[in-house]
């Protein structure tokens, strides 16, 4: 799927295209067999965002480390993509990163149908996930585990 090149119009606001297209990219990698995601599926889901670069960061690499090569060839597409990737981490890291509420099955079926138009872009619920609260979740499983394993009286499962 492609953004719509009439809603690029309608909309030339930045945001909107690049929201439009970080949500293409969740919606392209979304298990189909999956009704909603976890908590925890959806962090999984944006740290792979977050690497999604990767591929392409190594292929430059490989292509400027051949000897013979004058310059590095592709460094502003490089210097983009690191750019990119930082800011994306601090956000994450920070007040959180805007994806689509995959965590609600409603919300998941009505961004599954979504065909990339962005007039229909604020339809979508968006809630914003921040690595703070994953660490605070994980910190916190640990915490209750631990305290389980101590007293066993207080396991409610």
């Amino acid at each position: 799927k492609t953004l719509y090149v009439s809603a690029l119009h309608c909309y030339n606001n930045t945001h909107f295209v690049l929201l439009g297209e970080k949500l293409l990219w969740f919606q392209s990698h979304l298990d189909p067999s999956k009704a909603e995601y976890t908590k925890k599926e959806a962090y999984e889901l944006v740290e792979n965002y977050l690497h999604r670069f990767n591929n392409e960061l190594e292929q430059i690499e490989l292509h400027n480390s051949i000897k013979g090569r004058q310059g590095r060839q592709h460094s502003s597409r490089e210097t983009i993509i690191k750019q990119t990737m930082e800011r994306e981490r601090q956000h994450y890291e920070g007040y959180g990163i805007e994806i689509p509420d995959i965590m609600n099955s409603k919300h998941l079926k009505f961004f599954r149908d979504w065909d990339g138009d962005l007039k229909k872009l604020p339809n979508i619920k968006i809630r914003k996930l921040s690595a703070k609260d994953a660490d605070f979740s994980r910190t916190e499983k640990t915490k209750i585990e631990t305290e389980k394993e101590l007293d066993p009286s207080k396991d409610t499962d």
